[in-house]
């Protein structure tokens, strides 16, 4: 599976942006699915979690109330709504998939997606 993260872009604090996660190679409809997230000089951070039916979702304390992971398996596609943006929002996002229990990891991951939110 290969996946392809959109949307981010420089933003001013309390805006907005929605960031796409497309997946291609096969279905992602069986997989779950999260965004993560890298600040500079910080370690990757989870942001949101959600199951293969979308069905159940997890946040991060930071963003919940803030940020909301959905998908769309018909179009093989994950998104990520993000409003009132701090200046600590400001990381490379990154969406993952296909969580491997054996691993206790995601096996495949996009290439990220930077988000510069101006205070």
């Amino acid at each position: 599976v290969q996946l392809v993260e959109s949307g981010g872009g420089l933003v001013q604090a309390g805006g907005s942006l929605r960031l796409s996660c497309q997946a291609s190679g096969r279905t992602i409809s069986t997989d779950d699915m999260a965004w993560f997230r890298q600040a500079p000089g910080k370690e990757l951070e989870f942001v949101a979690y959600i199951s293969w039916s979308g069905g159940s979702t997890d946040y991060a304390d930071s963003v919940k109330g803030r940020f909301t992971i959905s998908r769309v398996n018909a179009k093989n596609m994950m998104y990520l709504q993000m409003i009132s943006l701090k200046h600590e929002d400001t990381a490379v996002y990154y969406c993952a998939g296909g969580w491997n229990r054996e691993a206790q990891k995601y096996d495949y991951w996009g290439q990220g997606t930077r988000v510069t939110v101006s205070s």
